[in-house]
């Protein structure tokens, strides 16, 4: 996986925020943005695509106030500059409803947050852009 991508994490709960980034930062990525919410996210997306800065990754919650994370996924996917970002939900949402949401909604993949820790996210992330990367 590449060390160089920086990533945006996206939920309202800062302890999760903060575990994700950990995580990230113990995979070798130091390149790490975080937003409360989709709302708040999108401006510096854009804002990244538009200043040749991009964000290469978006780690996502789905519940979230404002803009939740299935919301900003629509949007990411309706931008031209960002419909190209690989995005990985993580969510307590098991429901089967939700998860095909996302993924009609164009995610790259998901995980449950229970079972999140620093194993799961390196293998979701490499699954994820080894699919690209041969797409």
């Amino acid at each position: 996986m590449p060390p160089k991508l920086h990533f945006f994490i996206v939920d309202d709960l800062p302890i999760i925020r903060r575990i994700v980034a950990t995580f990230l930062k113990t995979l070798g990525h130091i390149r790490v943005s975080e937003a409360e919410d989709g709302e708040q996210a999108l401006k510096p997306l854009q804002a990244g695509a538009a200043a040749g800065t991009p964000i290469n990754f978006v780690v996502t919650d789905w519940n979230m106030p404002l803009m939740d994370g299935l919301e900003l996924l629509q949007a990411i996917r309706a931008t031209v500059e960002l419909q190209h970002l690989p995005v990985l939900v993580v969510t307590n949402e098991m429901a089967e409803d939700h998860i095909v949401a996302m993924m009609q909604a164009g995610a790259d993949g998901y995980l449950v947050k229970p079972l999140l820790n620093a194993e799961t996210l390196k293998q979701a992330l490499a699954k994820i852009l080894l699919r690209r990367e041969m797409a």
